[in-house]
């Protein structure tokens, strides 16, 4: 009798299982992503209600003696206290407006950009405002948690913590406190008894996260869980983590910089265009309600090669200054850089001004950059690019009333874009008095009192305007 195999190899992007190794997954076609891991029995049985398809934790009752009973959906009710705030209004936004009962979120971000820090806050506002708030970390002690929340400010509700990497220790805990919300940092750091894996494993992490979401639906408790990220900026562990949980937040953002951005990638409860800025204080993570006058600070006045543009997030339009510098080049081949926009975007702006407007920007070098560390990479901002491009070409500034936005072609026409009406009002509480845009959202729109719209369908237009 043949014996039974006590290993497999999975993929580290999607979870597919293989009895032997391959160099590319039949499921996601990427390449060298398997990886040996031990197969236990336990991943392959039926118990107390939950089965483990592919690490995927089902939500049936039949183990518990519950008959399943399909609804209509005018027998299910919506209410108002089904969305609890965090406290946080940037954070409300992007969760699409408040925290739904019963929901797994991931949070991912660069180490020390300040998932914890946030999270740690959220469960504070949440316990002061009278909801019931575990706190679960597998990474720090009990000391070092409350060092760190005596520096966010002091915590008056039921707000309580455990330092536990046992999922059947952590399952008990929950039953036994019963909290409306849970905070589980990190799910590298959990790990299954009856899995002889590492902690952070793909089986590890991809059982650990089917648990936790049959803990979240069949309790009604919405759980956050804190995700570690590799190299290329994405969740560590199998890419069907993401598929699992029902919201998928990063954190963006430089660690040495004062700002962070809090984007949503995934949201089975709201839009995932929005996002929420923050700023890093000592006393920890402070909304910025209005980044676009956070962003803007500090323009200079009288500088070429720096334009005002406006870039729309979801609902929300963002001020942004582009900046360019132009300089002859000293090689044969030109230099091309690009901060906080696409870099073949630039390339491909220069082209169509060398097409089209015969400007030998083969010549020069250039060089991009989004100030603040924003990165934008909505189309909107093209013919800001080329503005910046050309005041800083024929050193002239651009002035400093001036916002610029819309989309441009390789036959060097501005296109539309999306909500101009929202970008102009966004420009006229700021300040600006003069507002180039595309010729078609300016025929769309009536008249913007204290705003001068000058409708432009070309660059050559645009670039007459300097």
């Amino acid at each position: 009798m043949a014996k039974a195999k006590t290993t497999a190899f999975f993929c580290k992007e999607c979870g597919y299982e293989s009895a032997k190794w391959m160099g590319q997954c039949p499921g996601c076609r990427a390449w060298n992503s398997m990886v040996e891991e031990p197969v236990t029995k336990a991943a392959k049985t039926v118990g107390m209600g939950r089965m483990s398809l592919g690490g995927q934790a089902g939500l049936g009752t039949a183990g518990l003696g519950i008959q399943a009973k399909p609804a209509r959906l005018s027998e299910i009710d919506i209410e108002e206290q089904d969305r609890v705030s965090t406290g946080f209004k940037e954070l409300d936004r992007v969760l699409g407006d408040g925290i739904v009962a019963g929901s797994l979120v991931l949070v991912g971000g660069d180490p020390g950009i300040g998932k914890s820090t946030l999270l740690l806050q959220v469960c504070r506002n949440l316990a002061n405002a009278g909801q019931k708030v575990l706190y679960i970390s597998g990474e720090e002690s009990l000391k070092q948690i409350k060092m760190r929340a005596n520096r966010i400010g002091t915590v008056e509700g039921d707000l309580k913590f455990l330092c536990e990497t046992s999922l059947e220790r952590i399952e008990g805990a929950i039953d036994m406190e019963r909290p409306q919300i849970a905070v589980i940092d990190s799910i590298q750091t959990m790990y299954r008894e009856e899995i002889s894996s590492a902690p952070g494993s793909v089986s590890q992490v991809r059982e650990s996260t089917g648990i936790l979401m049959q803990i979240a639906k069949s309790r009604g408790i919405a759980i956050f869980v804190v995700g570690h990220v590799t190299k290329e900026g994405v969740v560590a562990g199998p890419r069907v983590l993401e598929h699992m949980v029902d919201t998928v937040l990063y954190f963006e953002g430089d660690r040495n910089a004062s700002y962070r951005i809090l984007r949503s990638v995934k949201n089975r409860f709201g839009s995932t265009n929005e996002i929420g800025v923050f700023e890093m204080r000592e006393q920890g993570l402070v909304e910025v309600e209005n980044p676009s006058e956070y962003m803007l600070d500090g323009r200079p006045e009288q500088a070429s090669g720096a334009v005002v543009s406006c870039s729309l997030e979801g609902t929300r339009p963002i001020l942004l200054e582009v900046q360019a510098l132009v300089a002859e080049t000293n090689f044969g081949m030109p230099r091309r850089t690009a901060a906080g926009t696409d870099y073949n975007r630039v390339n491909l702006l220069m082209a169509v001004l060398e097409k089209r407007c015969r400007y030998e920007m083969s010549r020069f070098d250039a060089y991009v950059n989004i100030a603040g560390g924003m990165k934008m990479n909505e189309p909107a901002l093209d013919l800001a690019i080329v503005m910046a491009l050309m005041s800083s070409y024929k050193d002239r500034p651009v002035n400093p009333k001036m916002m610029v936005f819309g989309e441009v072609g390789l036959s060097g026409e501005v296109r539309a874009v999306s909500q101009a009406d929202q970008r102009v009002s966004e420009g006229l509480k700021l300040g600006f008095s003069t507002c180039v845009l595309p010729k078609v959202s300016r025929d769309k729109m009536k008249g913007v009192n204290g705003m001068e719209l000058i409708g432009v369908s070309n660059v050559r237009e645009a670039i007459g305007l300097l």
